[in-house]
C-alpha cells in the first residue's frame, strides 16, 4: 500500500504545476501525530500544504511529546494535490524506558485523504462543511517485543475515518472558530504503538472532535478529544484530550504548543505532560 500511494503522488505531481503556496495561511492546519493536516491528536477535513486547487502544495512537521513516564518522537511530511488529495508518511518512537528498561516502541504510518465536498474556508454562507474520507496504514515497529506479549493480534492494519470541519466567522465575541468532529474505525492499542486488536476487542468506531478560535491573525486557541479502543486486557486505555496553543508569525510556519492528555498508558496512570510541534508547508 505505502509503495502505491507513493508512486500515486509521483503521478499526481507531474501533473500538475510546480508552483505552490497560494492558498490563505492556516487553510491547510497544521498536522497531527499520526502526520494527517488537522491539530495535534485529530485529522481534520482540510487538506494539508497551501496550494490550491491548481497546485500541489506539500508540508512538514517533526513533534516531541513529553509525560510523567514517555516521551514520543514523530517526523512526517505530505504531498497535496489540487486541495483535493493529501498523501502523508510518518514515522513515530516511543520511549518506554519505564516500563522496560531501554525499550523503544514505533510505528510507520501512511495515509491518504481526499476531500469528498464543501469547503471550510471559502463558503461561510452554506451549512455544507468540508468533508473528507481518510485511511491511515500504521505498521507497528517492534510488534514481536512487546505488543504481541501483552495481547495484541496483530502488527499492522488500517484506521479508516470521516472528518468534517467548519470554519464560522466572526462566531465568538467577533472572533472566527474552526469546528471539526471526526469519526474513526480502528483497533490500534495506543495509537499503534501497541499493535491492533487483542483479547478485549476488535474494531471500534471512535468519536474525536475539536474546537479552536483565532485569537488574532497569528494565534489559534483550542482544544481536542480523542476517544481511543480498549482492546488490551492488561492494559486498559483512556482517551486522549489536548489544550492547544498554535502562532504562525509567517503563513509557511506554525508552532504548536500543548498541555496533552493521554490517560493511563501501558499500566502507567494519568500520563499527562506537553505537547510541541513545528509545521512547514507551501
Amino acid at each position: 500500500m505505502a509503495f502505491a500511494l507513493v508512486a500515486a503522488a509521483v503521478a499526481l505531481t507531474n501533473t500538475m504545476p510546480a508552483q505552490a503556496g497560494d492558498r490563505l495561511g492556516w487553510t491547510g492546519g497544521v498536522t497531527q501525530v499520526e502526520g494527517a493536516a488537522g491539530g495535534g491528536l485529530v485529522p481534520w477535513a482540510l487538506i494539508g500544504g497551501l496550494g490550491t486547487d491548481a497546485q500541489v502544495g506539500a508540508s512538514g512537521s517533526v513533534t516531541y511529546v513529553s509525560t510523567q513516564d514517555f516521551s514520543l518522537r514523530s517526523a512526517g511530511a505530505s504531498i497535496d494535490v489540487a486541495n483535493r488529495i493529501e498523501i502523508s508518511v510518518a514515522r513515530q518512537r516511543f520511549d518506554a524506558g519505564s516500563v522496560v528498561s531501554g525499550l523503544t516502541l514505533g510505528q510507520d504510518i501512511v495515509g491518504l485523504k481526499v476531500r469528498l465536498a464543501g469547503d471550510a474556508v471559502f463558503d461561510p454562507d452554506q451549512w455544507l462543511p468540508q468533508i473528507a474520507l481518510g485511511a491511515q496504514w500504521k505498521r507497528t515497529l517492534d510488534f514481536e517485543v512487546i505488543p504481541r506479549a501483552v495481547g495484541a493480534t496483530r502488527g499492522a492494519d488500517v484506521d479508516w475515518y470521516i472528518a468534517a470541519t467548519k470554519v464560522y466567522f466572526a462566531a465568538l465575541a467577533g472572533r472566527n472558530v474552526i469546528i471539526d468532529a471526526t469519526l474513526r474505525r480502528s483497533s490500534a492499542n495506543q495509537f499503534g504503538l501497541l499493535g491492533f486488536g487483542g483479547d478485549a476487542g476488535g474494531y471500534r468506531v471512535n468519536p474525536e472532535a475539536s474546537a479552536a478560535v483565532w485569537l488574532n491573525d497569528d494565534v489559534l486557541l483550542g482544544a481536542e478529544y480523542r476517544h481511543k479502543p480498549n482492546n488490551l486486557s492488561v492494559f486498559r486505555e483512556n482517551s486522549a484530550e489536548d489544550l492547544f496553543l498554535a502562532w504562525a508569525p509567517v503563513k509557511n510556519v506554525a508552532l504548536t504548543a500543548a498541555w496533552t492528555d493521554l490517560g493511563s498508558v501501558a499500566g502507567k496512570p494519568v500520563q499527562r505532560g506537553i505537547y510541541i510541534s513545528v509545521w512547514l508547508g507551501y
